[in-house]
This record gives C-alpha cells, sequence and structure tokens, in this order.
C-alpha cells in the first residue's frame, strides 16, 4: 500500500491534543460550581441555625433583664412603704411597660395585686421573693453585706435641718479638696446623709489631703442617726451576750450599718481584742458579731417596709438555654431548596462553560492552521473571550502584514544589490576578454559602483543593530552649532554642485546629549536628501533650537515637496515616492529609517512635515544636556 503524498507547499497540519476529561475547562466548571453551591448551601444553614440560637438567647438575656427590673422595682416600692396598699398601679405600669403578667401574693398565696383579669390562675411556681430585708435574689449596686435593700431607710432618715447642716459640710469639704487639686462629687443616700467622693472613683478618707480636709460634724452621727443606732445596739446587746461576747462590740459596727461614714477600720482585729479572743478564732468571732447586728438591725427596720411577697411572672424559667430543634419538614425543606439550588447551579455553569468553551475551541482551531493561511475567528461576543478573538485576529492580520513586509524587503535588497553587483560584473568581463582597456575612467566606474554597493550594505547593517537593540552609543554633551557646522561643511561639496545654497542657523546655545558620530550620520542623510530633491538655485536650511528639556533639530528644503497621501510612507524602508526613479539618484531607500532609528536610540523622535511645490521639514527632537562648565 502507497502511503498518501503529502502535496508540495503544503504542511502537514498538526494532530489534535486530547485533552484529559479531569483536566478540560467544562469539568473544572462544573466541580467548582458544585462545590461553591455545597459551600454556600451549609454555610447559608450553619448561619440561620447559629443566627436563630443567638437570637433567641439574646432575646432570653432581655427577658432575664426585664424580669430583674420588675423585681428591683418592686423591692424598692416594699423598701419605701409599710405596706402592698397601693402597690397595684405601680403593677400595672411595669406590665404595661414589659408586656410580662405580674403577680404579687402573700406567702400563703393571697393576692395582693395582679395585672391579669380576675380569676386567672397563677404559673405554678414564683419568679422570686419581694424582701427588701433579705435581697437573696436581688442585689443593688451599693447593697450591705447584709443583704438588706439599700433604699430601706427606717429610722435613719435625717431631718430637714440635719440635712442642711451635713449639706454644708460636704459642700466645705468638697472647697478643701478642691484647693488640693482633688475634684470630688458630692452625692446623697437614702437616708438624705451626703457623701464626698473622688470624680476618679478613689477614695477621699485617706491620705494627707484627707486629714487636713476633716470635719468632725461631718463624720459623727447626728441626732436622728445616734438615736437609731443607740437602740440597734440595744437590740444586739441580748444577743452577743449570748454569743459569749461583749456588747460594747457593738459600738465598733454602728456607723459601717448605718451608712454614715465610708471610713472602715480594721473590724475583724477589733472585734477580736474587744471578745478577748485569740487570732486564730478571728473568723468565728466576727461571724458572730455580725449575725447579732444583722439580726437586730432586720428586727429595727422590719416596721418600715412591706411584708414578704412571692412574685409571679408569667410561666415559670427553668433557665434552660434555647434550643432550636429541626424538623423533618424543616428539614425536607432544606434538603429540597439545596438540590434546587444545585441542579439551577450545574444548569447555568453547563450553559456558560459552553458559550465560554465555543470561541476557545475556534481559537485553538485556528491556531493550528498553516501560518501562510493567516486564519481569523469570528469575533461573537464582546466579553474576555470576544477580546481574546479580536487580539488573536489582530496578531494574525500583523503577521501577514510582517510577512508580506518581509517579502518585499527581500526583494528590494535583492534588488538593491542586483544593480551594482550587476554593473562591476559586467565591466569585468568585458574587461577580461579584452574589449575595453581597465584605464583610469573605468576604474572610477567600478569604484563608484562599490561604493553604492558598500552603502547599501552599511544601512542593512545599521537598520540590523538598531531592530536587534545592539546599536552602541557613546553619549557626551554636543554642542548643536557645532554639529551643524559640522554637517554643513561635509556637504558643502555635494550642494555647491547641485546649485542648492546651504546654510545653518542656531538659536541661543543648545546642548544635546547624544553620539555625535550618529548625530552626524542622521543629519548627513537628511541633507543628503533635501539636496537631491531641491532643484538649483533652491536653499537647505539646518536649523537647532531650545524646546523646554530638550532640543529640535530642523531639516528644511525648497524642493517639491511631498504628497500628503505620501508622507506617512517616508520613513518605510526602500519606499519612495516616485516609483520610477533610477536607484541610483533616488537613493537606497534606507536614508530616512536609519534616520528614525537612530532618533529613537536617542530616545528622541523623528517627523516629517511637508507642503506640495513648497517644500518639506524634518524635525528631529532630541534629549537637551547641561553645557560643560569652562575648565
Amino acid at each position: 500500500m502507497k502511503r498518501p503524498r503529502t502535496p508540495v507547499g503544503d504542511a502537514p497540519r498538526p494532530a489534535r491534543t486530547r485533552i484529559p476529561l479531569r483536566k478540560r475547562l467544562l469539568v473544572r466548571l462544573l466541580i467548582a460550581s458544585v462545590l461553591i453551591a455545597v459551600c454556600s448551601v451549609a454555610a447559608t444553614a450553619w448561619l440561620a441555625v447559629t443566627t436563630t440560637t443567638r437570637a433567641l438567647r439574646e432575646e432570653q438575656g432581655q427577658a432575664l433583664a426585664g424580669d430583674m427590673d420588675i423585681l428591683a422595682q418592686l423591692s424598692g416600692y416594699a423598701a419605701t412603704h409599710p405596706d402592698w396598699t397601693g402597690v397595684r398601679a405601680v403593677v400595672r405600669d411595669l406590665s404595661a411597660r414589659t408586656g410580662r403578667r405580674i403577680a404579687l401574693t402573700t406567702a400563703d398565696r393571697t393576692p395582693l395585686a395582679d395585672s391579669a383579669p380576675a380569676g386567672t390562675s397563677l404559673p405554678p411556681i414564683a419568679a422570686a421573693a419581694v424582701d427588701p430585708l433579705r435581697t437573696d435574689t436581688y442585689s443593688e449596686p451599693g447593697a450591705q453585706l447584709s443583704g438588706t435593700d439599700p433604699r430601706v431607710v427606717g429610722p435613719y432618715r435625717l431631718t430637714p435641718s440635719e440635712r442642711a447642716k451635713l449639706d454644708t459640710a460636704a459642700a466645705a469639704r468638697q472647697r478643701c479638696f478642691s484647693r488640693y487639686g482633688v475634684d470630688t462629687l458630692v452625692t446623697h443616700a437614702p437616708s438624705g446623709r451626703p457623701v464626698v467622693t473622688a470624680t476618679d472613683g478613689t477614695a477621699t478618707t485617706s491620705g494627707y489631703v484627707a486629714e487636713e480636709c476633716t470635719d468632725e460634724r461631718f463624720d459623727v452621727p447626728v441626732a436622728t442617726e445616734e438615736k437609731a443606732l443607740t437602740a440597734l445596739r440595744a437590740g444586739a446587746g441580748g444577743c452577743l451576750t449570748r454569743a459569749g461576747l461583749d456588747p460594747g462590740v457593738s459600738l465598733l459596727f454602728g456607723t459601717d450599718f448605718a451608712g454614715t461614714t465610708d471610713r472602715k477600720p480594721d473590724l475583724a482585729l477589733a472585734v477580736v481584742k474587744a471578745a478577748g479572743g485569740k487570732m486564730q478564732d478571728t473568723k468565728g468571732v466576727v461571724r458572730a458579731a455580725q449575725t447579732c447586728l444583722e439580726t437586730a438591725r432586720r428586727a429595727q427596720l422590719d416596721p418600715y417596709v412591706a411584708p414578704l411577697a412571692e412574685l409571679f411572672l408569667g410561666v415559670g424559667d427553668s433557665g434552660a438555654a434555647p434550643r432550636w430543634v429541626m424538623s423533618p419538614a424543616n428539614k425536607a425543606k432544606v434538603v429540597g431548596a439545596a438540590g434546587l439550588v444545585l441542579a439551577v447551579t450545574v444548569a447555568v455553569t453547563a450553559v456558560v462553560a459552553t458559550r465560554l468553551v465555543r470561541p476557545l475551541r475556534a481559537l485553538t482551531e485556528a491556531a493550528g492552521q498553516p501560518p501562510d493561511q493567516h486564519a481569523r475567528v469570528p469575533v461573537t461576543t464582546r466579553d474576555e473571550t470576544g477580546i481574546l478573538a479580536e487580539a488573536f485576529n489582530d496578531l494574525a492580520e500583523r503577521r501577514e502584514r510582517l510577512e508580506a513586509q518581509r517579502k518585499a524587503l527581500v526583494s528590494d535588497v535583492a534588488h538593491e544589490l542586483r544593480s551594482p553587483l550587476t554593473n562591476i560584473r559586467g565591466w569585468l568581463e568585458v574587461t577580461r576578454d579584452g574589449l575595453v582597456e581597465p584605464d583610469t575612467e573605468l576604474l572610477g566606474a567600478l569604484h563608484e559602483e562599490a561604493l553604492v554597493l558598500q552603502r547599501v550594505i552599511d544601512d542593512l547593517r545599521d537598520l540590523a543593530a538598531a531592530d536587534a537593540g545592539t546599536l552602541r552609543l557613546h553619549r557626551e554633551p554636543v554642542a548643536a552649532d557645532d554639529l551643524l557646522a559640522q554637517v554643513t561643511a561635509a556637504h558643502r561639496v555635494a550642494a555647491d554642485t547641485a546649485g542648492v545654497r546651504l546654510r545653518s542657523e542656531t538659536e541661543g546655545s543648545p546642548w544635546l546629549d547624544a553620539d555625535p558620530l550618529r548625530l552626524r550620520q542622521a543629519l548627513g542623510n537628511l541633507v543628503t536628501n533635501a539636496v537631491r530633491h531641491t532643484p538649483p538655485d533652491g536653499t537647505v536650511t539646518l536649523s537647532a533650537r531650545g524646546d523646554g528639556e530638550g532640543v529640535v533639530l530642523e531639516v528644511a528644503d525648497t524642493g517639491a515637496g511631498i504628497a500628503a497621501e505620501d508622507l506617512p510612507h517616508v520613513f518605510e524602508r526602500f519606499w519612495r515616492a516616485e516609483k520610477s526613479r533610477s536607484r541610483r539618484t533616488g537613493g537606497s531607500g534606507l536614508g530616512l529609517p536609519i534616520v528614525r532609528q537612530l532618533t529613537a536610540a536617542h530616545g528622541g523622535t523623528a517627523r516629517a512635515a511637508s507642503t506640495p511645490g513648497a517644500g518639506s521639514v524634518f524635525t528631529l527632537r532630541l534629549p537637551a544636556a547641561a553645557a560643560p562648565e569652562d575648565g
């Protein structure tokens, strides 16, 4: 069997690469979408559970705070009233404000006040006991160690005259502290006694300043307090005697229990010494003394407070933290919603992935076509794939254009080299055959052809070096006027031969940062081109001027000019406006491209402007340099 032959000129098409299933873009997009959907559903479910649980806990905390506020309000009422006669209005107000059912009963469940309609059964368990003398379930900030509500004043309430006298003493103490730079605040205890405290929270009863500002009228009990304290000591005397303690120990507790001063001596040591005990018995002795005083104080305050009552707040509180349990119906809903989300996600991803993969496959197939076909792909979208397709088409177009330029360049180079080589070969052959004598004129013609060939080769070498980035520049400060003078002198003979006036002019004294040899080469090409296209009696002018941080060099002629449609092509290689012009008189077509490359290598720009019938102006804008200092 004969193998099929590949047609000449057709390159074999590369085999289509087979992509593994797990690495295909469509499969990876589907997997990613499924993972995202699963994670989103799981995160949403977890967030819903935790948020609901947190909300329930916060609601329970708010309810507990509301219950404590209700208890505090009712305890304050009991602390300031000897009975519960007017509590119904307070209960109704609290119920309306909190939205809770509030009921008060005696210890034997006799109703005192209830926000619910008459006949409504009470909750099975009381929420708390309201007893201002034993605040076991509620403690107001600043409550005494005995557990007594500090709002219970009883016989310790000061008279208006006593309060006015103590307020005067408190103001005097406050002024005294102020003189020493201590800011204080005067507050009043429930009994009406003023209390002086520092605004920064520190104590004002110790230290040098406190001793200087001491006022015995402020620190000792007044008549009302002394009378109540005397009754308290008398009530505690029997208990202290039965406990084996001296009744005089009660003197150590009086002011502390009455709240008339914030001074607290070493109570434990004083009690032990007064009882005649040892230090290892400190805790027991102090506990016994405190018990006696607490019992006596409750007995003293009992006539002034309302009796014990039971508080009922709706249903009983078990204290268990709320727990959100998902029912089977809710589970079915969550599973169904998750399945629906997964299905929609997969379907949408499949559609999107298909639309995404289709143009990528078209790009792959176009890239696999033979290079000489310059395949294009259709642009159907304006997204990233559409932009990629446009970039691919632009690349194919640039490749086609560069290929055409490459072919034209090879043809032009061959044509440029063929002409001088053909002339040299012809003259050498006729000379070898003896048809022409090798005289001076013949040798001059051969030398001129060799120079044309050398010029083309040098130009091609410079362009190749510029394209490869290997064109070396030896920069130094160059005076613009000296540069123009050198170029003018070098082309003076050629200009005079052509009957063209060549002159130069410079505004100021600009300096350039450039390679002088390469810059003379660029200007020389421009001058040569201008002289060639300027008729006799015409003028070619070289000028230089400073322009900000750059220097502008111009070569202007009074020739025929360049047509507007030809002006954009003047810097292209081997381009000529007049195709019929001879190679010798028209040049190699590389002078202006070399000018542009040399200018770009210096970090400058080259531009051309022309008016048909009036002449052309070629402008080079180059970096400026600071003028060297005179040495």
